[in-house]
């Protein structure tokens, strides 16, 4: 058993509780490799944010867990090194989809877990969540749960509907459970594909597709059936189109790949909100600079020559949204 407190971790109770009285959110950045893990430290660092680095069931399965218990307590020291002399970093498991893989987690020093039983009938959700909660609070490690689907595909996860979380339910599922945080659907969306086209309108200026609005209506019922109850965005990344055109224009084929206008997200931030999960953006940017950067060196074969102008953009991206968009700057 490894306590994610010897790592120099925190959970998720005391950020959650002054982000939403603060009305900002936290950003949770995925990652699945050094240099995303880099980018996010440099980032957090250098803008003074609490920051949760974000773990899915198949970043786990390709990192390895016992590199991923020394990657986190590396990057609590290595934001020491850089003079955070507190970091609060959470280590996250993103939905997970078991039992058996939340208490591996919490075994190997995560300090937060995603149970996501959104796609279980409603009881079996949350015996689900409920059976996770009793085990991870032996160990003061926090749950997120779900309710409501989200659609799009990213990792392991896929749905080809969403379904909007009932404001009904989410006092009976808090109470029955215990969660520390609640997932809800409010038409965000997994992956870079967020919507097809014929759920778009096209901006007559640039030509570009334009999503429809989050449902900012089911969001304020459910505040009002849960005030200062934490709740949790997923599928947030906003598809920076800048990121896409240099994909494109360098051999790439990311057609009509769409996201979340980052001032619905701001929006959401100044809410219960407080915690928005991004994962497709920082691949986005990591791929364009990636490929820009083969495109005109194509000559080059050390991977640090591509890789750190890839960790460098994609640190400019953490930062943009935690000061422009989350507003979890200068909380430490």
């Amino acid at each position: 058993m490894v306590n994610y407190k010897d790592l120099g971790l925190v959970n998720t109770r005391a950020m959650f509780a002054k982000a939403v009285n603060g009305g900002y959110a936290i950003p949770a950045f995925n990652f699945n490799n050094m240099e995303q893990l880099q980018a996010i430290v440099m980032a957090a660092v250098e803008t003074h944010s609490p920051v949760i680095l974000q773990v899915s069931k198949g970043a786990r399965e390709y990192a390895n867990q016992t590199l991923l218990r020394y990657m986190a307590e590396g990057a609590v020291e290595y934001a020491k090194e850089l003079g955070e002399a507190a970091p609060q970093l959470v280590l996250h498991l993103d939905h997970g989809d078991s039992y058996e893989t939340c208490k591996s987690c919490i075994d190997m020093g995560f300090s937060s877990v995603m149970i996501d039983g959104s796609s279980l009938p409603y009881d079996e959700n949350v015996a689900l969540t409920r059976k996770v909660v009793e085990y991870a609070h032996q160990f003061d490690v926090t749950v997120e749960g779900e309710l409501g689907v989200l659609a799009g595909v990213e990792d392991e996860v896929s749905a080809a509907e969403s379904h909007y979380t009932k404001p009904e339910e989410v006092i009976d599922f808090v109470t029955k459970t215990g969660v520390d945080s609640l997932a809800i659907s409010i038409g965000t969306s997994h992956g870079a594909y967020k919507f097809t086209p014929d759920q778009c309108t096209t901006d007559p200026t640039t030509g570009r597709l334009v999503p429809p609005p989050l449902a900012f209506d089911v969001l304020k019922a459910i505040e009002q059936k849960l005030p200062g109850f934490p709740i949790v965005l997923h599928g947030s990344s906003s598809v920076p189109q800048e990121e896409v055109d240099i994909i494109n224009h360098n051999g790439g084929q990311l057609k009509q790949a769409v996201g979340i206008p980052e001032e619905q997200l701001r929006q959401a931030s100044r809410s219960a909100v407080c915690k928005i999960n991004i994962d497709s953006d920082s691949r986005l940017a990591m791929t364009a600079a990636v490929r820009q950067t083969l495109a005109e060196k194509p000559a080059e074969f050390d991977p640090r020559k591509y890789l750190k102008p890839a960790r460098d953009r994609m640190k400019k991206l953490y930062i943009h949204k935690i000061v422009n968009v989350l507003g979890s700057n200068d909380k430490l």
